[in-house]
């Protein structure tokens, strides 16, 4: 028997071996996770996809045998076979390169121990034994396993892998300026997550433990296990205000999940939009479905876009629903809590999955049901790695089961409502908040008519810091939406009249205050300040700009009182975020300053004013869904005002007061936005007119061959669009013309056939050579940076 094997590591090729003798013919399945030989020394783990009886290779060809096998049964079955398959078609990429995207690290290497018992005594065979052993002791080994009396088990962490490190405190950190090593170590876990001293060890050097241990010492680092993090998390989202009890669901409710059951039921493949406003009780709806796929023997996946809201949206259920089988899944998960999620499901009924978008590949029993709420959201695309839309992932499943994919929304995206409209795709709405309560009102500010109040708080117009000084005193809440986290964007020196860049990025670096350091966004990099000018090497410095960070220490100042702070800072430590919500929903605090991180799924009910301090800052960004994004982030924010008993109110600070977003946000009007956006894309031939895909290109600074080469590639592609019908443009430098110490360029690409765009860049690919240029094709990109 010969086996084809996609290999979970580089080369990550498709190579062909032969299967051992000791195991019968029937026994080597696709799907199975085997280890084989690479090379004269090396080994690597690998997916059989494919058997033959006779192999299709050229005479001569040496085949060599499958070391071991890693299972008795196929872990990966065949509804995740033909999704790893149809990934890698999509994206041109090898099918091991994209199982080992979705795979857990601990089921892609090589950890095998086989367990046997020899002369009543228990004995661990590891693999080098293994490989090294004669033909009569692994037919012996062999018989065993068929025969049940051994197994094969993962090989375990040690303890000292489980245990990892994590701050205990926040910036400015609390150690002498001197203790150059300690600060290095907490400013590492702060930018990277807790590791284990071995992580430690290999990142900072073996000195850094005993800067790890004089931490620990006083109180600035803790020591945990793996899990303790989720625990944390859960037991801190157990003290938000839970969602009211009991669950009834209102007649506008009832209609949605009447006419959803049905499609429940067809056994066939079908999609719907649930489009609802902000506090219509969506979820709600979401629990009641997943109440009936799984009384009819189905699994159900529940999804958001954001861990915070995932957490949030597991309370809600445990709260709601306490009886259902829910499982809790993200890529932020441990790897080992993560792997033993999947092998829990090997033997496992169906569940309810509450989780990410990577939660989208575990292989559930009898997939009746996804659900991607917030469907509208970016982060339903990643971006690194492994590429891919959770909503393309989402569709090929529901297609395989003849499961129902249900995506929801209050602004939903345009393409998607543009399916409802004009492409046959159901929608049902919930049109009214569920306490019966209009919407907030929208107003407009005009920040160059309303000058700031006070030089204290400058990004604050007076308008605004007049209603928000008037909403405290009434003893309510208020939350303002700042997207730019840090103290000051831009560090201005007033000797040379430069500003501070980072050396690998060219772009400007952002101040931390209370990290005292310099930070790049983009690629990590920092440095301490106060520090001398890298220009002319002065000390005097002018902030510009304006962050939470900054925003927050203002308003404390003129309003007296504290104020709390949500952003990816203020939340690095595992329990933060949810400390920061239970602060402010049990009203220790009457103002939350944040990022977009605040746009979405809280509700507080004594918040009634919002304030977008900078609501037109992402307008003007290269990417033709920069208004639809601002309108989507500014109603969703403005969802967060009325959602109690009290009235709500949400201001928005502009200084464009013509452009067009702002007549339909102020009516709250979604399908008015929707029809203009929806001629605009027309006019200029954007999605869902057409597919839009783009290439980026880029090489090493310094490196003058790829420029040639880069040419050509560029060349090339223009050749391969023409033929195929393609609309190519560019190539043009990116918008972020410098990343790590890389330059950038990027071609833009327009058709009606995802099947043209690809086979142009494999052609332009595969005539161009290119050995020092990078190229990647992005399908449908959300950052077009």
């Amino acid at each position: 028997m010969f086996l084809r094997i996609a290999l979970l590591s580089a080369p990550y090729s498709v190579l062909t071996y032969q299967s051992l003798e000791e195991f019968p013919d029937d026994f080597w399945k696709p799907g199975l996770r085997v280890i084989v030989p690479l090379g004269s020394k090396s080994w690597r783990t690998g997916i059989i996809v494919g058997t033959d009886r006779e192999p299709n290779l050229d005479p001569g060809i040496t085949i060599k045998n499958v070391l071991w096998p890693l299972e008795m049964q196929p872990f990966l079955r065949g509804d995740l076979l033909e999704l790893m398959a149809e990934m890698a078609r999509r994206q041109g990429e090898a099918p091991g390169q994209v199982a080992r995207g979705f795979l857990p690290l601990g089921l892609r290497n090589l950890s095998l121990v086989l367990h046997t018992v020899e002369k009543n005594r228990t004995r661990l065979v590891k693999l080098s034994e293994i490989a090294s052993a004669n033909a009569s002791e692994r037919a012996h080994w062999a018989d065993e396993l068929l025969k049940g009396k051994a197994s094969l088990v993962p090989k375990q962490q040690t303890a000292t892998d489980e245990e990892k490190y994590d701050l205990a405190c926040d910036p400015p950190w609390p150690v002498r300026p001197h203790a150059s090593l300690q600060l290095e170590v907490l400013e590492y876990l702060f930018n990277h997550g807790p590791k284990n001293r071995r992580q430690l060890s290999a990142a900072l050097g073996s000195p850094a433990l005993a800067a790890v241990k004089k931490l620990c010492a006083a109180g600035h680092l803790r020591l945990s296990v793996e899990g303790d993090e989720e625990a944390l998390s859960c037991a801190s989202h157990a003290l938000l205000p839970p969602a009211e009890r009991p669950f009834t669901l209102t007649t506008a409710q009832k209609t949605v999940v009447e006419a959803l059951s049905q499609k429940l039921t067809q056994d066939l493949p079908c999609s719907a939009l649930l489009f609802g406003v902000t506090g219509s009780g969506k979820t709600a709806v979401y629990l009641a479905l997943a109440r009936l796929c799984l009384e009819a023997g189905q699994s159900v996946f529940l999804l958001v876009p954001e861990v915070a809201l995932a957490f949030k949206l597991l309370n809600d259920t445990r709260t709601l629903s306490p009886d259902l089988p829910v499982l809790f899944y993200h890529g932020y998960q441990p790897a080992a809590q993560r792997e033993n999620t999947w092998r829990s499901l090997e033997k496992s009924g169906p569940c309810l999955v509450i989780g990410t978008r990577s939660a989208l590949f575990l292989p559930v029993a009898r997939l009746g049901l996804v659900i991607l709420d917030e469907e509208h959201d970016a982060s339903f695309k990643q971006e690194d790695g492994l590429r891919y839309h959770a909503k393309e992932i989402a569709w090929f499943r529901t297609q395989q089961h003849k499961a129902l994919l249900l995506l929801g929304s209050a602004t939903p995206d345009v393409r998607t409502y543009y399916a409802a409209q004009a492409k046959g795709l159901p929608m049902l709405r919930l049109p009214e908040r569920i306490s019966g309560k209009p919407l907030p009102p929208i107003e407009l500010v005009d920040v160059r008519e309303h000058r700031a109040l006070s030089e204290s708080v400058p990004l604050l117009a007076k308008k605004s810091l007049e209603t928000l000084e008037a909403t405290l005193a009434r003893g309510e809440q208020a939350v303002i939406l700042i997207n730019r986290r840090g103290f000051s964007p831009s560090l201005y020196c007033l000797d040379c009249g430069k500003s501070e860049h980072c050396p690998d990025c060219e772009i400007g670096l952002t101040y931390h205050k209370a990290r005292g350091r310099l930070v790049c966004h983009y690629c990590g990099f920092s440095r301490p300040f106060p520090s001398p000018c890298s220009s002319c090497g002065s000390a005097s410095f002018l902030p510009l700009g304006q962050g939470t960070e900054r925003l927050t220490e203002e308003l404390s100042s003129v309003l007296g009182q504290n104020i709390l702070r949500l952003d990816r800072d203020s939340t690095r430590r595992p329990g933060q975020m949810e400390a920061i919500l239970t602060a402010f929903a049990h009203e220790e605090a009457q103002v939350l300053v944040g990022t977009q991180m605040l746009s979405k799924g809280h509700h507080f009910p004594k918040v009634t004013l919002v304030i977008a301090a900078d609501a037109d800052m992402g307008l003007n960004l290269p990417d033709y869904r920069a208004t639809e994004r601002t309108f989507q982030l500014l109603l969703q924010t403005a969802g967060r005002a009325g959602r109690g008993s009290l009235p709500g109110r949400v201001l928005l600070q502009t200084r464009d007061m013509t452009h067009y977003c702002w007549k339909y946000l102020l009516a709250n009007d979604y399908e008015g936005f929707y029809a203009t956006e929806l001629e605009r894309r027309r006019k200029y031939h954007y999605p869902p007119f057409s597919h839009v895909a783009l290439v980026r290109l880029s090489y090493a600074r310094g490196e003058d061959k790829a420029r040639d080469e880069l040419s050509l590639l560029a060349h090339e592609l223009a050749l391969a669009c023409q033929g195929l019908g393609v609309q190519m443009l560019g190539p043009a430098p990116s918008p972020l013309a410098m990343l790590r110490g890389r330059k950038r360029f990027q071609c833009l690409l327009k058709s009606q056939d995802w099947g043209a765009i690809r086979a142009a860049y494999a052609a332009a690919l595969t005539r161009s050579k290119a050995k020092e240029l990078r190229a990647s094709l992005d399908l449908d990109p959300v950052n077009m940076l």
